[in-house]
This record gives structure tokens, sequence and C-alpha cells, in this order.
């Protein structure tokens, strides 16, 4: 995908959106600072040098990184155990630990962490955020545990301090209450919409505190952000406790922000680039380094601010470090107006943000997927043990439960019953055995082979992804010793054929068994599993039709049965693909794409209609509509193809379909693909493949007559692709717009993207 030129259109909106999320930093950074025991200037520092340094380095553009809630725990701990200025030199080292990971490109190494475990840890990291937070909240301290806050809570309840306790609902009914309120249209809906929730908040109970003269603790900086700066010192302890503060510390912060980076990147607009999770590691080692040297916060990705970022409607990383520079500017020129924060507000915050961290909606996912176990003892291990030893005992169970699915096993049999009136016949047996086949499912399937009737005809089919020698030795002992007894059997492998290649002696490498129908092939290429013609003269067309269906019930069904349940409530395309109905385009498998991936219009000559047409049409702009206004769909691709009729007929005047008048109206939103084809001079091709190309051109040119499209496509928001299908040998080409020619599609794209219509 070619980047977006910087120009006066994205510094505005970069400009803007570095505001936003420079309003949603400040609370948040104050209030982790207090909840992690470090001094409140050390928030300040972590957001600057997440927003300057992160943001100028690291290889996710739209990302915004500081201190961050899920690592308040570890911190928390770190600073009790060894002394703040020992907690930065950990710091320190956390993030040389994430250059060195960086720079050795295991980044996406980090991401083979169960995400039921990070959420789990991320749930943890809010019950326990809860926990102490209400203390402060009610005047009080937070204890040294999880379970020490719990076991003081009722006392605190029964005695709270009045004014902290009304400052803090009060922060907590604003922020509730400011999600709420009805967003309009016109100027005013849209600074609501861009006034994050925790700045009025804050502001609201800062303001109530100072003009009543309530008594609640303030929060208390230094003279400036560097105020009696002292160099980190070396950390005093075991060397395995200060190694395991090190790594966790640069581990957690590097899986939490590559984790942000990659749900930032499946949203971002067009025109911006894929990050480089390599590159982001590195940008947020260097983050770590400096804010730990200056005396700062751990920084990572921050989901919170990242999305914001991205809502304000930024497009390049300048909105990431000039919100770095505001705080920096806010820390140096108003720390006066910071002091008059109270505690129990920025208390309040982080209840409301360690409440959120306890998504439900996850937990509902995890519970589809059988991963829920995970999520929840990681959870209660970081609440009852601590972070660590909670995240180590949600990978524990992550890999009981793998190991399990591994050696999953199903096996099932059924007797088919012989047809009423033939001669008797053997029984017949149909076997299915589906997962792993290893030693450990052998007494499984020896125990239903031989209820198998001796003398009985066996299907045996082996649907295994992997069988070892001892399930080889267990079937093929059996098979031998049932086709002594008379029977007969027939072992059918869907997959690869590991059986077979026992049986022969080729064990070099597995390789798949070529099957025996291929899905994309067409019914006339294909054979019953009786080995009759499918397209023989005495098949009707319903009956070709119902053996297909059959045969995906037989074979596709259950393979594609856990990607349609999750699609079964929604769909998520990412992709609006207009195309002809000729059969022979099939989008799906020139796109190499599956059930969800593609929003598909289809008609003849794959046309749009130009707005305000004589020809009234609505259907392609209905689907352009609800592909992008609903869908939230960024890419639009118009395909053609070679031999196309529609273009046939339009360059026959339409002499040959005038009798269809339906089709000849339609064809009508050619003509201006015709009529630039007669302006264009001749190029070698023959007149149909140049018509062919011209009108995918032509189509793309007729979607930007839309002007509400336009507008989208000139901001950068939805991306135009031009693709050309040659028949005769099968290969896509795509539209370079600029050079007006069609070129094959790269064998490698760096930026994972494809061409990108310009309006210029």
């Amino acid at each position: 995908m070619t980047p977006t030129p910087p120009n006066v259109f994205t510094f505005r909106r970069d400009l803007l959106a570095s505001f936003v999320v420079f309003l949603v930093a400040i609370p948040l950074s104050l209030g982790i600072a207090v909840a992690s025991g470090a001094p409140i200037a050390a928030g300040l520092i972590a957001a600057i040098a997440g927003g300057i340094v992160a943001g100028l380095v690291g290889g996710s553009p739209l990302q915004v990184s500081g201190p961050a809630a899920g690592l308040t725990v570890i911190v928390a701990q770190t600073v009790q155990t060894y002394g703040w200025r020992a907690t930065c030199t950990i710091t320190l080292l956390g993030g040389l630990l994430q250059l060195a990971l960086g720079a050795s490109r295991v980044a996406r190494t980090a991401l083979a962490v169960s995400p039921a475990v990070v959420h789990g840890m991320l749930a943890g990291v809010g019950v326990v955020l809860v926990l102490a937070q209400v203390h402060v909240v009610l005047g009080g301290s937070p204890q040294q545990s999880a379970i020490a806050n719990l076991r003081e809570l009722p006392g605190q309840i029964l005695h709270p301090q009045t004014h902290p306790a009304l400052l803090g609902g009060l922060t907590v009914l604003v922020l509730f209450g400011w999600s709420r309120l009805p967003r309009g249209e016109g100027r005013f809906g849209t600074a609501l919409r861009l006034v994050p929730g925790p700045l009025p908040a804050i502001a609201l109970a800062t303001l109530t505190a100072w003009s009543l003269g309530w008594n609640a603790r303030r929060v208390d900086l230094p003279d400036s952000l560097l105020d009696g700066w002292h160099a980190p010192v070396l950390p005093h302890g075991s060397l395995h406790g200060i190694v395991g503060a090190v790594v966790a510390i640069g581990l957690v912060a590097a899986v939490e922000s590559l984790l942000c980076s990659v749900a930032i990147d499946r949203r971002r607009p067009a025109g911006v680039p894929r990050a480089d999770l390599d590159r982001e590691l590195i940008g947020q080692g260097a983050a770590n380094a400096v804010s730990g040297f200056l005396g700062g916060l751990p920084v990572a990705g921050v989901i919170v601010r990242s999305t914001a970022n991205l809502e304000a409607g930024a497009r390049t990383r300048a909105s990431t470090v000039m919100h770095g520079v505001w705080v920096l500017v806010l820390a140096l020129s108003c720390g006066p107006i910071i002091e008059q924060v109270p505690l129990s507000a920025l208390a309040a915050l982080l209840m409301v943000l360690g409440v959120r961290l306890m998504d439900t909606a996850r937990v509902r996912d995890l519970r589809h997927h059988r991963e829920a176990p995970a999520y929840f003892a990681t959870l209660v291990g970081v609440v009852m043990l601590g972070l660590g030893e909670g995240v180590l005992l949600g990978i524990g169970i992550m890999a009981v439960m793998a190991l399990r699915r591994l050696t999953r096993l199903s096996v099932r049999a059924e007797q088919l019953v012989p047809v009423p009136g033939d001669a008797p016949a053997p029984p017949r047996c149909h076997v299915v055995v589906e997962g792993t086949l290893t030693f450990l499912g052998v007494p499984k399937v020896t125990r239903l082979l031989q209820d198998v009737p001796a003398g009985a005809s066996v299907d045996l089919d082996l649907n295994v992804d992997f069988m070892d020698h001892a399930a080889f030795e267990a079937i093929h002992e059996w098979r031998a010793a049932h086709e002594r007894q008379g029977g007969r059997v027939d072992i059918d492998e869907v997959h690869e054929t590991w059986y077979e290649r026992a049986v022969t002696g080729e064990l070099s490498s597995p390789r798949k068994s070529p099957p025996q129908t291929r899905w994309w092939a067409p019914w006339g290429n294909r054979r019953r599993r009786s080995e009759a013609e499918l397209d023989g003269p005495e098949v009707s067309p319903s009956a070709l039709l119902l053996a297909g269906v059959r045969e995906y019930h037989g074979r596709t069904a259950r393979l594609v049965r856990p990607i349609m349940a999750e699609l079964a409530m929604e769909q998520k395309p990412e992709h609006l693909f207009i195309t002809c109905v000729d059969s022979r385009v099939v989008p799906n498998i020139i796109t190499a794409s599956g059930p969800g991936d593609l929003f598909i219009n289809r008609n003849v000559g794959n046309l749009v209609p130009r707005h305000g047409s004589r020809t009234f049409d609505d259907s392609v702009a209905a689907t352009v509509e609800y592909a992008t206004n609903v869908l939230d769909i960024r890419t639009i691709t118009v395909c053609g193809h070679s031999n196309c009729g529609a273009m046939a007929a339009l360059l026959a005047g339409g002499t040959e379909v005038e009798h269809l008048h339906g089709l000849s109206r339609w064809l009508k939103h050619g003509n201006h693909s015709l009529a630039r084809f007669l302006a264009t001079e001749p190029t070698g091709e023959a007149p149909l493949t140049r018509l062919c190309k011209i009108n995918v051109m032509q189509q793309l040119d007729n979607l930007l007559t839309y002007p509400w499209l336009h507008d989208r496509v000139k901001a950068g928001e939805i991306e135009l692709v031009g693709l050309y299908l040659d028949l005769q040998s099968a290969n896509v080409q795509i539209l370079d717009r600029a050079a007006g020619t069609f070129v094959p599609v790269p064998d490698e794209a760096p930026d994972g993207g494809g061409t990108r219509t310009s309006l210029t």
C-alpha cells in the first residue's frame, strides 16, 4: 500500500488527533503513576518518552505509547521490593532487552502467547487496580497485595472520608454519563465526540474540590520534571529476582505493545502503511531506555490512547509525536494546575479503567474457542499469587489444553443397510477416524474395529493429521486379520497419506494424497464415489446440483463449519469486490479468500452506473453504500476479465442483444467505456481485450462521480483497486493508475498492499 504523502490536509488531521490523545493521556498518566507508587512526574516523563521516542522510532505509525495500566501491578511490586530509583534501572534494562529482541527480529514470536492468557492477565490487573484504588477513593491507602486490600475493604467502606469519597463518586458519574450524552450533528456534536470523558471528569472534580475547599489529598509535583534528578541506581537483591523483574517488565510491555499494534493495524485507514513489529519493538525499547534513565515509568503501546488517535483521524506518526510534545509543554508550564487534582479523582478514573480491562465480551469469544479456563486461571492467579505467577499458570493451562487438543481423536462407525430386494451380500461398515492418531488413541480405535463383523466390507476413512508407528501397526494388523477372515477393507486417506507411506516405506516426508475430487473443479470434471460419471447423459441438472451439495456435506462442510459458526451472527468482510456475472470468474479462487472475506457485487459487465445517470439503477450504489457506511469496508475492487460478452455486445453496437430489453437498457451504462475506447489510440491488443481493460478504468472513475465517495477517497479513507483476469492464462493483473496500464501482480509487496487510486 502506498503511504499517504504528507500534506496540509493530513497535518491538520494529525494536529487535531494529537490534541485529543494529549487530553486522554494526561489524567491516565497521572493516575497510573499514583497507582504504581511512583512519583507523579514519572507518569508524565513516560508519556513524553512514549510519544516522542516511540513515535519517531517505532514501526506502528498510529500507535500511541505511554504508561500502561497493565504494567501497574508489576511496577508497584518492583518499587516495593527495590525502591524507585532501582526500578528506573530495571525499566532501562527492560528497554535494552526489547532493543535486543527487536534487533533479533523475533517480534512475532511474542504473539505466540495465547490471547486467553493476555486478556486474563489484563482482567486480573483490572481486579487488582479496583481493589487498590477503591481505598484511595474512600480516603485510605492501598495495601501491599490484592488479598490484603480485599480483607481491609469492609472496614474502609464502614469508615470512609467524606470529601475524597464524594469526589471519587463525582468522577465515576461523569465518566459514565459522558459516554451517554447525545451526540448531535453540527459543531457542538463534533466537539463532544472529540473531548474524551476523563478530561471533563477530572476537571469537574478538581474544580469542585478547589471551589468548596474540600479536604482531599492532591497531586504533588516537583518544581520541574527533572527536579532532584539522580542517575538510576543498581538494585540490591538476588540476581534471580532482578533478572526476573527485568524480563517481566520487558516482555509484558513488549507483548502488550505488539498486541495493541496488531489491533490498530487491522483498523488502519487506506494509505497508512502496515506496522513493522520488529521496528515497533525497537521503538518501545528505546522509549523504555530513555524513560528509565530520566526517571519515568515503563512504556508500552496503549489501546485506549491508540484508539482515540485512530478515531480522531490521525494519518501519520506526527500525531503521536506531537501528543508527547503537548505533554511536555503542559508539564513545564501548568504545574500549579495539575497540583490541584485530587488523588481520589485519579483513583476513581483508574477504577473505571480497571473495570473496562475486565472485558466480558472477551470471555464470550474465548468460550466459543474453549479457552475460557486459561483466561480464568490467569485472572485468579494474578489476583491471588501475583502477575508473573498468574501468567505462568495461564501458560501452563494453555499448554495442557493444547496437548489435549493435539491428541484428540474421534472414532465413529455405522453399518450400511443393504437395499431391499438385492441379492444377499456381506455386511458393509463405514468407519471414520478423525484427529491425531497416536499410541494414546490406539485402544479407542481397536476397540471399535474389533466390533466389526467378520467378513464385512469396511470403508475406513482416515481423516488424520498425524499417525505414529504404533497406530499404523494396530490398523495394519487388524486389516490383515480381517481380510484373512474373508472381509474387505478399503482405506481412504482424506488429507495426508500416513498409512500409505508406512506401507510403501516412503517415510521421508508427508505428502498430500491426490484428492478424489477438487472442490474448485467444474462438475463435468468430477466423479461420484461410486465412480459413475456426474456429467453423464442420464443425470439431470438438478441431480447434478444435489450431487454437488452431497459432496459438500461429505467433505467440505465439516472443514468450514468452525469458520461459518464464527460468521453466523456477523460479517466483517475486508473488501467490496465488483465483478462480472460470467461463470468463469470465481472471486474467491483468484483472491485465495474464504467465507467472510469478500462482499461481492456481480452484474453484467462489472458496470457501475454513474451518479445521476438517466438510466436509473441503484443496485450497485446501494451495495457500495452498505459496504462502506455499514460494514466499514475500506477497499473497493473492480475486476474485469477477458472475452467479456457484455463488452463484445458494446463493440457490436448492441445489435445482438437488442431483443433483450432489460439487458439493452443495462448496457447503456457501458457507453462511457465505449466512448473512452474510441477516443484512445490502439495499443496492439485485440479490440475486445482493450475495451475490457478500459471498462475497468472507467468504472473506477464512475465510482468517483458519487460526491460522498469521492470525498472519502480523496481523504485517504477508501482505496480503489482495478483488477483484470485473463481467462486463457488464468493470471490476474492490477491497474497501475498513474501509467494507465495493467501490470502483473508483484510476487511480493514490501508494504503488504496493492496499487492505490490517486485523485491527482
